[in-house]
């Protein structure tokens, strides 16, 4: 009459033991971070087609594309922007990685400036650069979109 007893807890302890192998395995795969990102900037291969000098707002709309939010478009250039986000468990996201790319034009409307730029340790960095000047004329609104590091969302972006 013992045996019939002991396969009962037996039997009982086996879907408890899977029950916590499951909510372990959950637990352990909740806390791998999640990487999400947001935006667009045309990688270097792109850009490596518009010519200074030569391309136009059009000819660089057909290479690369427009930029995705209104905001981004103006008289002086345009701006692409990407982000990097970290999600990690309940924890408030984090941006790692915001990379902006700004295409100049001159009054003309031919492209004056390539240039991308990233953070590091919260200063603006140039990436990569072709010029025809020594400085891009939208640098107060490239303050701006790199100075709001981790502040800044993509819904803000989108209207």
């Amino acid at each position: 009459m013992d045996r019939p007893l002991q396969r009962k807890g037996l039997g009982f302890a086996g879907p408890l033991r899977r029950l916590g192998l499951i909510l372990g395995l959950l637990a352990v795969t909740a806390c791998a971070p999640v990487y999400r990102n947001h935006g667009y900037a045309p990688p270097d291969s792109e850009l490596s087609t518009v010519q200074v000098g030569v391309d136009t707002r059009e000819s660089v709309a057909q290479k690369v594309g427009r930029p995705s939010a209104s905001g981004l478009l103006n008289d002086v250039g345009w701006f692409y922007v990407e982000s990097r986000w970290k999600h990690y468990g309940a924890r408030e996201p984090q941006e790692i990685d915001r990379q902006v790319v700004a295409i100049s034009f001159s009054e003309s409307g031919t492209v004056s400036n390539v240039e991308r730029f990233g953070l590091e340790r919260g200063q603006i960095v140039p990436l990569s650069r072709r010029v025809t000047e020594s400085n891009i004329k939208g640098v107060g609104f490239l303050r701006q979109l790199l100075g709001s590091f981790g502040r800044l969302q993509a819904s803000e972006l989108i209207d």
